[in-house]
C-alpha cells in the first residue's frame, strides 16, 4: 500500500513544498537537509500515514544538535542515486526521479 511521509518538529508540522534547503523522500521517508542553520536545533519526528489503511504512527522523536568543535563532517563529493531499475509511468503522467549529491 502506499505510504505518506511527514516531518514534525518540535511539535508543528513542517511544510517542506516551499522549503530549498529540506526535502522529504517519498520513497524512503528520509529527510534531507541541505545545511543545517541555528534553528534547524531541535527535535524531528516522522510520521507515517496509509490511506488505505486509514492510520498515522509517529516514530520517536530524534533531537538535532550542532556540533560545538565547528568541524564538519568528512564526506567525499558523490551522488546518491536510488533509483529503481525500470520505472513505469502512463503516458502523460509525471514521474520523480530522486537524487542528492553530497559533498564539502
Amino acid at each position: 500500500p502506499a505510504l505518506s511521509y511527514t516531518w514534525i518538529f518540535n511539535n508543528t508540522t513542517l511544510d517542506l513544498q516551499e522549503d530549498s534547503r529540506r526535502f522529504v523522500s517519498q520513497a524512503t521517508g528520509d529527510l534531507y537537509l541541505a545545511k543545517v542553520e541555528p534553528w534547524d536545533v531541535g527535535n524531528y519526528t516522522c510520521a507515517v500515514s496509509s490511506a488505505q489503511a486509514q492510520r498515522r504512527v509517529r516514530g520517536p522523536p530524534t533531537a538535532l544538535t550542532l556540533r560545538g568543535d565547528g568541524v564538519m563532517g568528512e564526506y567525499e563529493p558523490k551522488i546518491e542515486v536510488r533509483f529503481p531499475e525500470t520505472t513505469y509511468a502512463a503516458k502523460g503522467s509525471s514521474v520523480r526521479l530522486e537524487c542528492f549529491a553530497l559533498g564539502k
